[in-house]
């Protein structure tokens, strides 16, 4: 039984980070031919709508994402109890879709900037429609992840292949709004109808939704912070500016979030160990792993910040074109967040959560989304997208100073077990040497290529020399598992 268990865990583990994999590289492989062809402006424009549509989104879903895993996942033995949890969940969610929906209507033909893109608005609201029926939180509680990864990936794929067919000339920006929400939510569609699989969906009768509502007011209230603060620069940059700045923006926090995915992706994997150290009681392995995680965001975050400050040009004109010019300094602002959204990640996931303490994460948020629209409705109007980078930095920070402040009887040991000289020292030296590539005049791939090669060698050169455990450890976990699989494969062989 144990062993079945272990080798769940670490098939759950290989999906899950075939699923972030394909967060980031989907992206990296569309928006560069999308943004091309559509310009600042049709990206803008989707951007704008997408983020608009992910508040009446919000209102839909209730916090049945985050609660709908945990209630599930304790009568999950249970089929009667999984079925009418699930059917109770599902009509609520269904019904929060149908008043969403209908203000969502209203707002459309009210606003001027909605009604002007009504098309484009009602494709993008498909999203309410696919998460409402689509019952992700069950398929999680019931730890089916390689099917959602399966799944996952075959509709990105299908996509994928769309997005290079159809997306042709500056106009189709509606198809590609629909294929974006194609590739997020459609597959929500085989969710329910592979459902029966596991509940039944006859009426069971008898529904109790009001200790459900009860407990999805905290889960709500996390998601409406997350998701005003997320898109709260997009939203106001839409009403404030012009498309173009939008699309600027866009192309800046677009690299953004596929370099965020790869540092925060070390709490996805340890927020169930976290967990379990907590039940049990072992404090001791707990804050262990906070302070390896901690290092780890330092080490992995750092340079990545750097490196994409030093070649944000690059970056961009690369990725975007050279219509973009206006997303480099946005960027260059911006990338610190890397750091600060690991570490908050890991102050407010791995630790505040399995605590028990998800109130002061969602302080946080709120502290973070008040600063952000202050500082947002003062320097958009004056900055556009350079205002609303300089408000997003900010607003990190101050998510940062919140749970630090919370945590800091508990984290500041962590921190201090940082050996911050031999990253500034590997850093800097890794900086000097990348930067002198510039100077050959290559194009922007290969500038790209050789200076990252230049800047990562460098830099585990230097931590090398430093002796710095969590690199050495890493590099010979990494090179055991190298020589166990040629020794398999010798002996196989023989």
């Amino acid at each position: 039984m144990k062993e079945k268990r272990n080798s769940s865990l670490k098939l759950n583990f290989v999906m899950n980070a075939l699923l972030t994999m394909t967060s980031f590289i989907f992206p990296l492989i569309t928006f560069p031919y999308v943004s091309r062809i559509l310009l600042p402006t049709g990206t803008g424009k989707v951007s704008f709508a997408t983020s608009v549509v992910s508040y009446f989104a919000l209102f839909a879903q209730m916090g049945i994402p985050y609660y709908g895993i945990r209630v599930c996942a304790k009568v999950r033995d249970d089929k009667k109890k999984l079925t009418k949890t699930a059917q109770e969940l599902l009509i609520i969610n269904i019904v929060m879709a149908v008043i969403s929906y209908g203000i969502f209507l209203v707002t459309l033909f009210c606003v001027p900037q909605f009604r002007n893109e009504k098309e484009l608005f009602i494709v993008v609201s498909f999203t309410i429609f696919f998460q409402a029926i689509g019952m992700e939180w069950l398929y999680k509680a019931l730890e089916l992840y390689k099917y959602i990864t399966i799944r996952s990936i075959l509709f990105k794929f299908v996509a994928l292949v769309a997005m290079f067919l159809l997306v042709q000339k500056k106009s189709d920006y509606i198809i590609y709004g629909g294929i974006t929400i194609f590739a997020a939510s459609a597959s929500n569609i085989l969710n329910f109808l592979n459902v029966r699989k596991y509940i039944s969906l006859r009426p069971v009768g008898k529904y109790q939704f009001r200790p459900h509502l009860k407990a999805v007011i905290v889960f709500f209230a996390m998601s409406c912070a997350t998701t005003i603060y997320t898109h709260l620069d997009t939203v106001m940059l839409g009403f404030m500016t012009t498309d173009i700045d939008v699309g600027y923006y866009n192309a800046a926090i677009k690299i953004k979030y596929i370099l965020v995915s790869i540092v925060t992706s070390l709490g996805v994997v340890l927020l169930p160990r976290a967990s379990y150290y907590v039940q049990r009681g072992q404090m001791n392995e707990f804050y262990r792993i906070t302070k390896k995680a901690i290092n780890f965001v330092m080490l992995v975050a750092t340079p990545m910040m750097v490196y994409f400050i030093l070649f944000a040009k690059e970056g961009i004109l690369f990725l975007s074109g050279s219509d973009y010019e206006g997303a480099i300094l946005p960027m260059q602002i911006i990338m610190p967040t890397l750091l600060l959204i690991g570490l908050t990640n890991i102050m407010g996931i791995q630790i505040l959560v399995p605590l028990g303490k998800e109130r002061i994460v969602l302080y946080s948020e709120i502290a973070g989304a008040v600063i952000d629209l202050i500082l947002n409705l003062i320097l958009i109007p004056h900055m556009a997208s350079v205002g609303a980078a300089i408000g997003t930095l900010t607003a990190e920070l101050v998510v940062w100073i919140v749970q630090f402040v919370a945590l800091k009887d508990k984290v500041l040991e962590a921190y201090q077990k940082v050996r911050y000289l031999p990253v500034l020292v590997a850093v800097g030296v890794s900086a000097i040497l990348s930067y002198q590539i510039k100077s050959l005049d290559l194009n922007m791939f290969f500038t790209l290529c050789l200076s990252a090669m230049i800047f990562g060698c460098s830099y585990l050169l230097v931590l090398n020399l430093f002796k710095e455990k969590l690199i050495l450890e890493i590099e010979t976990q990494f090179f055991s598992k190298i020589g166990n699989i040629l020794k398999r494969k010798s002996i196989e062989k023989k």
